[in-house]
């Protein structure tokens, strides 16, 4: 059996954390933890049997943590709206975001509720429109928050001329722009919180790879079986090689979030061969992530599609 790397998280007593995607996989893991070290954990979901499943699963482990559940469904930015205005009427900061929900290449295209490509308008604008939502609670608990990016955004770019691919769709490619641009937005929600005072860390995680339901049978994707790649690496991860477990994949979100020694403008992932698995560590910002005016492009656009403005939301405006 593979062995998690150890990571001590520091105690988060008094301390409001919201996950995204932890109904289950690695964002359920992150949740697990953060709920252990103390924090208040809010559960965001769309399947309201699954977020209960997990928890319970939560307070068995740790009884006594502090954990609730959320309606939520990135890929209806309606939903994402109705969230924050429940959040901001409890009023109460909310100190560590996790942008970790997510999902990946659709047999066929698919759109959101708001007739984005799917991958685009879940990992990305979704969550870019709840960033934007909950701003007031964030710079009330001067937030770090942590955007789960991906291997897929080490190369590739904005397909700027058809975001929604719309003329020819490239599932693949289509999930390597959705993370692009989410970790552009990432980057440019650093610099923009330092430029006006939000008093917000933003940073980036990656989790490597290991075996979630990304990759497995999701028949609300149109994916009725396993596909191949998730068979191979379930395989993998079991003998310990190479590869991740659902475990050590959370670390590096959790360490970003967590960690005093994480800072904003940085991206931390596994340390293992090819960064696919292993403890939490620093690596190199990506290629596609590195251009300020990429992101500011990115910052511009995503806010026009979602329907969402930082400036007003920051109360500048």
């Amino acid at each position: 059996m593979p062995r998690t790397p150890h990571l001590t998280l520091p105690a988060l007593s008094g301390r409001r954390a919201l996950v995204t995607g932890a109904s289950d996989g690695i964002g359920l893991k992150i949740a697990q933890r953060l709920a252990g070290a103390g924090a208040e954990v809010i559960l965001p979901v769309r399947n309201r049997s699954k977020g209960e499943a997990a928890v319970a699963r939560i307070r068995h482990e740790h009884p006594g943590a502090r954990v609730s559940l959320r309606d939520l469904d990135l890929a209806s930015l309606g939903s994402v709206a109705a969230l924050g205005q429940e959040l901001r009427a409890d009023g109460q900061p909310i100190h560590l975001l996790i942008n970790n929900a997510g999902v990946m290449t659709p047999p066929e295209r698919q759109t959101t509720v708001d007739g984005f490509e799917l991958q685009l308008g879940t990992n990305h604008l979704g969550h870019v429109a709840l960033v934007a939502h909950l701003l007031p609670l964030l710079v009330a608990g001067r937030a770090r928050i942590t955007s789960q990016v991906s291997v897929a955004a080490r190369s590739g770019a904005m397909h700027w001329d058809d975001l929604s691919w719309e003329t020819f769709y490239d599932g693949r490619r289509a999930y390597g722009q959705s993370k692009i641009a989410f970790g552009l937005f990432g980057q440019e929600l650093e610099r923009r919180s330092r430029a006006a005072g939000w008093g917000i860390t933003s940073n980036l995680s990656h989790p490597g790879v290991a075996p979630t339901s990304l990759l497995g049978a999701r028949p609300e994707l149109g994916r009725e079986r396993d596909t191949p790649q998730i068979a191979t690496i379930r395989r993998l991860s079991r003998a310990g090689i190479l590869l991740g477990t659902p475990d050590s994949a959370a670390l590096p979100a959790l360490y970003a979030a967590t960690s005093p020694q994480a800072v904003g403008g940085r991206i931390y992932g596994p340390d293992g061969f090819g960064n696919l698995g292993g403890g939490p560590a620093e690596h190199a910002l990506y290629r596609p992530l590195r251009d300020p005016e990429e992101a500011a492009k990115v910052w511009t656009v995503s806010e026009a599609l979602a329907g969402v403005s930082f400036a007003t939301a920051a109360g500048v405006a």
